[in-house]
């Protein structure tokens, strides 16, 4: 990947007179609440999604092809590209999830039997979307359900284990934690694995419910986003060696990182601000060689190149 942050900067400013033309052309679903807008499509995918204040973006870099969503959040862009799923707020505060295809701009609601689910998360093959519910015993949990509304669980329902953040490991295992252990749940809902997070990447660091735990796609290595206690004014990402037990940071020393995201071909997308400037998105290998991607963005997810 080649380094677009002077094409992004340049995007950015045509397409706020590009999309302020076009909100008053079309819209699409009202109870959605999300309004889309289109710029030269084409045949090709996109490559990146984030938030930009109170709206979401999807991007493709090679053709420089944009849409944006108003009043949607918590962007999740399919691993093929073609697919956005993000989060709509109701006047009530209920959270829902939708699934917009990019191309021909129709949206679906997810149905989860919940007032309160959000984060999706694709798995590697977009077959599947993860996410955060909230069930009737006030417990958060993992949902599950493919894109076409069919398939749909919570898993481990019946426990009073609450769990956040879910990640996909592979195509047929979510992880999640409870602030204490990292959890390995099958598809169908049965719990596999239970594992202290402090016995994984050290005493060292504070996780809230927000961080991410993403396994690399040999199974190897962890990347996560953590609070160092050596610095606890800012959060950080960084690579667990499963074998070694070294800790890694990916990030620039001094730079607040509250979200992370892995590609299933194991690039890191984040996005971290630095003093009292505004938030960037970056992207990075393994060994923490990063690309500065946005000038202004926020929660970036990519899809697969």
């Amino acid at each position: 990947m080649t380094n677009i942050s002077g094409k992004f900067a340049i995007l950015l400013i045509l397409c706020v007179a590009i999309i302020t033309s076009c909100n008053n052309n079309e819209t699409t679903k009202e109870s959605s609440n999300a309004i889309l807008d289109t710029v030269s499509l084409g045949n090709k995918n996109f490559a990146l999604a984030y938030q930009d204040e109170s709206k979401i973006v999807a991007t493709s870099i090679d053709t420089m092809k944009q849409i944006s969503f108003g009043g949607a959040a918590n962007p999740a862009i399919s691993p093929d590209g073609n697919k956005l799923a993000y989060t709509i707020t109701d006047s009530l505060g209920h959270r829902s999830i939708w699934v917009a295809d990019m191309e021909n701009k129709s949206q679906l609601q997810l149905r989860a039997n919940s007032g309160n689910y959000y984060q999706a998360m694709w798995s590697p093959s977009g077959k599947i979307i993860a996410y955060n519910i909230f069930n009737e015993e006030n417990l958060w949990k993992i949902g599950i359900v493919k894109p076409d509304n069919t398939g749909f669980l919570v898993l481990d329902a019946a426990s009073k284990l609450n769990v956040y953040s879910p990640t996909w490991k592979g195509e047929n295992e979510l992880v999640a934690h409870d602030l204490i252990n990292l959890y390995t749940f099958d598809i169908s809902g049965k719990l596999i694995n239970t594992e202290a997070i402090s016995s994984l990447i050290g005493g060292n660091f504070g996780v809230s419910s927000g961080s991410r735990f993403f396994f690399t796609n040999d199974g190897k290595k962890l990347v996560f986003n953590a609070v160092s206690k050596q610095n606890e004014k800012s959060e950080g990402v960084y690579i667990l060696d499963l074998l070694s037990k070294k800790v890694s940071q990916i990030s620039p020393a001094g730079m607040d990182v509250p979200y992370v995201f892995l590609t299933a071909d194991d690039r890191i997308f984040f996005s971290g601000s630095e003093k009292s400037a505004g938030s960037k998105i970056y992207v990075s290998d393994l060994k923490g060689n990063s690309k500065l991607l946005v000038d202004k963005g926020t929660y970036p997810t990519g899809a697969l190149k």
